[in-house]
C-alpha cells in the first residue's frame, strides 16, 4: 500500500482502509497476525497498570502538552514496538 493509498483513505475517512493497513503492517503482510501484534501491546501496557504503580504523571502530561502531534504520533509506535517486544513473542525486526 502506497503513501497516495494512505492520504486518499484519509482524504476520504475511510478508517476500515487505514486499520486494515496497520494490522497489516503490524503483522508482516498477515491481518490477523497484526490484530494480535495489537493486542500484544495493549496487554502489555495493562499488565503493568493493574498494580496502579506509581508513575511520572507530570512526565506524561508535559510531554503531552509540549510536543506536536507528529512527535507524539512517533512516541506512540515507539511504546507499542516496545510493548510487544516486552510480551516475549516480537516478529518484527525492530526498525521502525
Amino acid at each position: 500500500m502506497s503513501l497516495k493509498y494512505l492520504q486518499e483513505a484519509v482524504a476520504a475517512d475511510d478508517t476500515e482502509k487505514l486499520i486494515r493497513y496497520v494490522r497489516l503492517h503490524f503483522g508482516d503482510g498477515d491481518e490477523a497476525a497484526g490484530r494480535g501484534e495489537i493486542d500484544k501491546a495493549w496487554i502489555e501496557a495493562l499488565k503493568l497498570l493493574l498494580d496502579v504503580p506509581e508513575t511520572n504523571r507530570e512526565f506524561i502530561l508535559h510531554t503531552l502538552a509540549r510536543h506536536d502531534a507528529a512527535t507524539l504520533a512517533h512516541l506512540y509506535f515507539h511504546l507499542h514496538f516496545y510493548l510487544v517486544k516486552r510480551s516475549g513473542e516480537w516478529i518484527h525486526d525492530g526498525t521502525l
